[in-house]
């Protein structure tokens, strides 16, 4: 997001944006994909979707990067930010219910897709460059949270707040909690 939030402002020149595809294809794909898998693993559920929809995205957004010529506009792209921010407020409608900080997380991304959506329709580009600024400070609302994730898994309590509520709340609680609902989980009860 770093990237594009600079490159929309125009701190990343127009002739790198082949590169910027790159590293998003390469670098920020990969990465992604494996926290999904972890994801799943972990039986969170809504992560896992939302992290496999920001995996493909990044992917996506990449190629485009690469197979567009220098600072073009893309309709398709544009319905796509569209369709795309459509999803990620619902699952941010949906964070609320235990993990609030993803949802303010989500809605700031949520904004970011639609502004650059509209600049990719055919908005000014003015439109590029908020959608730009929400990028950047996208990033960092980012890397606070990761920073709280981090500092929480290193102390094994929470340091900096995320919010939890709920079951997100309780797997923090202990292992008594989180085993009373486990015969109703996926994978183990017998039906969906």
């Amino acid at each position: 997001m770093l990237l594009l939030g600079t490159q929309a402002i125009g701190w990343v020149p127009v002739a790198e944006q082949k590169s910027v595809g790159m590293i998003l294809v390469a670098f920020v794909f990969p990465l992604e994909l494996v926290a999904t898998v972890i994801a799943f693993l972990a039986r969170d559920t809504l992560g896992a979707t939302t992290l496999g929809l920001f995996t493909t995205s990044w992917l996506a957004l990449g190629w485009g990067e690469i197979a567009s010529p220098p600072g073009a506009k893309s309709v398709a792209t544009g319905i796509y930010l569209f369709g795309f921010a459509t999803v990620v407020l619902l699952l941010a409608v949906m964070s609320t219910l235990g993990k609030p900080f993803f949802s303010v997380l989500l809605g700031v991304s949520t904004a970011r897709m639609v502004l650059a959506g509209y600049y990719q329709v055919g908005g000014s580009r003015i439109w590029d460059h908020v959608a730009g600024g929400v990028g950047i400070g996208l990033c960092v609302v980012a890397l606070y949270g990761g920073t709280a994730l981090a500092l929480e898994d290193a102390r094994r309590r929470e340091l900096l707040p995320l919010f939890r509520r709920g079951a997100a709340d309780q797997a923090f609680q202990g292992y008594e909690a989180q085993l009373a609902r486990l015969e109703t989980e996926p994978g183990v009860r017998q039906q969906l």
